[in-house]
């Protein structure tokens, strides 16, 4: 990890530069075919946002695809319909992250709701779907937020949607507490009330 203050701030492209080597589709794909004998069924694009270097997911999924390989987005789902459409035939799995159910939450953060359930319905219909919700103490955890994510998934995606309530822990420049176990505990009890698979996951 380069921490700030250590590197100039006009050395940084070159430190990366140094510490990253680009990966190019033909490679990408050869690595993963060269691990299917280890069990390897495809490739999953996530950390950072895969739809911030969306032209290299689109190439590189097309590519396994005809390879026979499987791909899989790990993504906050934002993004514009069009080109969602133009990668959906590409990708066989998708986790959304939803952050929260408000557009309260989502301006703290920088985004808006709307887009990112929209990427959730357009997937539904075109690859197997999980969410994932991480709880922040204060933020995204009253229950009416939760109940309103939780039926919003078993009307709109279905009761067999698999949700996924993640626990956060203070990190960098953000430091609210982490989320306790009784909260964590509770967002699945209401959870599974209308949904079939509600994993904890940060435990």
């Amino acid at each position: 990890m380069i921490k700030r203050g250590i590197i100039p701030a006009e050395g940084f492209a070159d430190v990366v530069e140094r510490l990253t080597e680009p990966l190019a589709v033909d490679r990408l794909v050869r690595l993963a075919e060269e691990h299917r004998e280890r069990g390897n069924i495809g490739v999953a694009f996530t950390y950072n946002e895969p739809f911030i270097w969306f032209e290299y997911v689109l190439e590189a999924s097309r590519a396994l695809k005809e390879r026979g390989l499987k791909t899989v987005l790990v993504t906050n789902g934002y993004v514009n319909e069009a080109p969602l459409k133009e990668l959906l035939p590409f990708i066989d799995a998708m986790n959304i992250d939803i952050k929260g159910f408000s557009d309260d939450f989502y301006r703290q953060v920088g985004g808006r709701l709307a887009p990112v359930l929209r990427t959730a319905e357009l997937a539904k219909d075109a690859c197997h779907v999980e969410i994932t919700n991480l709880l922040i103490p204060g933020l995204n955890t009253d229950q009416a937020q939760i109940k309103g994510l939780v039926d919003w998934i078993a009307d709109t995606l279905g009761p067999n949607t698999p949700f996924h309530l993640s626990r956060y822990f203070p990190a960098r420049r953000f430091k609210a507490a982490q989320t306790s176990l009784a909260d964590l505990e509770n967002a699945r009890q209401l959870a599974a009330g209308r949904l079939r698979s509600v994993i904890l996951g940060n435990v």
